[in-house]
């Protein structure tokens, strides 16, 4: 029995060999069952090991933006608590401007236009105007600084050589105007004017050194009244805004009032500039950095917002909402509550009478800072840095 119980199992062998198949040992089928139970004990101390998620690969910080000579920039700024003269109006000033000839124009709400210059301590008063019989609705002066005009209630635009501080011209509209523009570069051979209608979306064309008739009108680039119309002068293109939020680019005499070329999109859906169209606010004031590609602007919604000119894209926003300033006297006193309660029984009396919509903005000489008005006071803002 033995033997054939040998036979059977040679038999078996040679038969797997035929066939190809594997031969199964006990001491592999020992072998196996020894490595699962290893891979098992590591994958054991694995789990026991790491607590939490598994690691991934280090990455490195990000580095922080830094103006170079930050500190420089700021000390050029004036800084003070207290003033130290105070100049005067007969009535509420609504409007300031400066030239890079270094004078200041004031406007005020009886309509009347006084001219200050700048000299080494403070500025001198230079000349005075009854400019309008009513309230002055929007000044502007080139951007050279030789030219400065005004429009008013009383339905005219007056035009005044700077360096003279004389009246140079008076043109007679025939609307009621909303805002003002000059819209010449230096070397243009007309120093053109925009003026729009108050009531209606239409933007009128004048030689600001001609006559009462327009050169161009602009009917249908804005449905809403206008808002502001700021020049750019770096690349000869005018920026506008209604009231529906909408903005609008385009160029004056030279470039036959087409859309700029220079600008990197064709599409407004390409840009972000239906920001306050989104909103359900609008621009109440625009301003250009020195170089030209940066624009800073205030919203009816209080929101401070820097774009890219050249691609419209939005850089920064900065909340300087009411709501936001009770937010932040709750988390960390700023002012002492009855002061602070006093600014914002101001700050709403100004929203009931609209107001705000004489808020404005300004970019510094370097182009780094933006400065416009709070609640709190006047703030600062390195646009570089977000600080």
């Amino acid at each position: 029995m033995a033997s054939e119980g040998g036979s059977d199992s040679q038999l078996r062998r040679r038969r797997r060999r035929d066939t190809g198949e594997p031969e199964k040992t006990e001491l592999g089928e020992r072998e196996l069952t020894v490595v699962v139970a290893v891979a098992q004990e590591n994958e054991e101390e694995n789990e026991e090991r790491w607590v939490g998620p598994l690691p991934v690969e280090a990455t490195l910080a990000k580095k922080r933006k830094v103006l170079e000579f930050e500190r420089v920039y700021l000390e050029n700024l004036p800084s003070a608590s207290m003033y130290e003269r105070s100049y005067m109006h007969r009535d509420v000033i609504t409007h300031v401007v400066c030239t890079k000839t270094d004078f200041i124009i004031t406007a005020s709400h009886d309509g009347h236009v006084k001219f200050w210059k700048k000299i080494e301590e403070g500025i001198e008063f230079v000349k005075h105007f009854r400019s309008h019989l009513g309230v002055i609705e929007s000044i502007a002066v080139s951007s050279e600084g030789a030219l400065f005009c005004s429009v008013g209630d009383d339905k005219a635009m007056k035009v005044f050589d700077v360096v003279n501080f004389d009246m140079i011209n008076m043109l007679k509209l025939g609307y009621f105007p909303g805002q003002c523009e000059w819209i010449y570069c230096p070397g243009d051979a007309i120093s053109s004017v925009a003026a729009s209608e108050k009531s209606t979306g239409k933007i009128f064309i004048y030689d600001g050194r001609g006559d009462n008739q327009p050169l161009h009108i602009f009917d249908k680039l804005h449905t809403s009244p206008l808002t502001q119309i700021r020049l750019n002068a770096v690349y000869k293109a005018i920026v506008s805004s209604d009231k529906s939020g909408m903005i609008e680019y385009w160029t004056g005499p030279p470039h036959e009032y087409k859309f700029p070329k220079n600008v990197n999109w064709e599409y407004k859906t390409d840009t972000d500039l239906y920001e306050f169209a989104k909103c359900k606010a609008y621009p109440t004031s625009i301003c250009f950095s020195p170089d030209g590609k940066k624009i800073a602007t205030i919203g009816s919604d209080r929101k401070v917002r820097i774009f890219r000119f050249l691609t419209g894209k939005l850089m920064r926003v900065f909340d300087e909402s009411l709501s936001m300033f009770t937010e932040l006297q709750q988390m960390r006193q700023q002012l002492p509550d009855m002061e602070f309660g006093r600014r914002m029984a101001v700050e709403r009396e100004l929203e009931k009478v609209d107001a705000v919509r004489l808020i404005n903005i300004v970019f510094d000489e370097t182009g780094h800072f933006v400065l416009y008005g709070t609640m709190l006071g006047i703030k600062v803002i390195n646009v570089e840095t977000n600080r």
